[in-house]
């Protein structure tokens, strides 16, 4: 995906760190997604987060979410402007909300969801032009990377049985 860019550039590091929580959410025993939130000027990380359903016990602790919360909590404010999100899974209603609540200017993901992407795969939450704001979305980032460490995870689930 790498063009040059420093937007690119950034969210290719940022999808870096996004993977690597998703690999931690794989070894907690959780669906393994990640997400980064990043400054797009500068590319800094304000926040990365793994899915956290199984360890919270929380239906809502999708890592999208999470590292939303993380990163208003450093920032100190709830917009966030100026800022991207790399997710390793195409985000879900609630999360391409959360987005859009958010003002996150930019979603870069790995993996479409053909079952649940609410940004580009069932729904358009994050180009709805009846929402207050709309957040430019880039797909395929990382796509291989991050469709295999979902792939080889429900593979093991499969084999393990109930």
């Amino acid at each position: 995906m790498s063009t040059g860019h420093p937007a690119t550039v950034h969210a290719e590091s940022a999808m870096d760190a996004a993977l690597d929580a998703a690999r931690e959410a794989a070894a907690a025993g959780d669906v393994p997604v990640g997400a980064a939130v990043f400054a797009l000027a500068t590319g800094d990380l304000v926040a990365v987060a793994a899915n956290e359903r199984e360890r919270r016990a929380d239906p809502t602790a999708h890592a999208e979410i999470v590292a939303i919360r993380e990163a208003a909590r450093v920032l100190g404010r709830w917009r966030l402007d100026g800022h991207a999100l790399a997710v390793t899974l195409e985000p879900c209603t609630m999360c391409a909300g959360a987005l859009v609540a958010a003002r996150v200017e930019h979603l870069y993901f790995g993996a479409a969801d053909p079952k649940a992407g609410a940004c580009g795969s069932l729904y358009q939450v994050c180009d709805d032009p009846r929402l207050n704001h709309r957040v430019d979305v880039t797909w395929g980032v990382r796509e291989p990377e991050c469709a295999a460490l979902l792939s080889a995870f429900f593979a093991e689930r499969r084999r393990a049985g109930p």
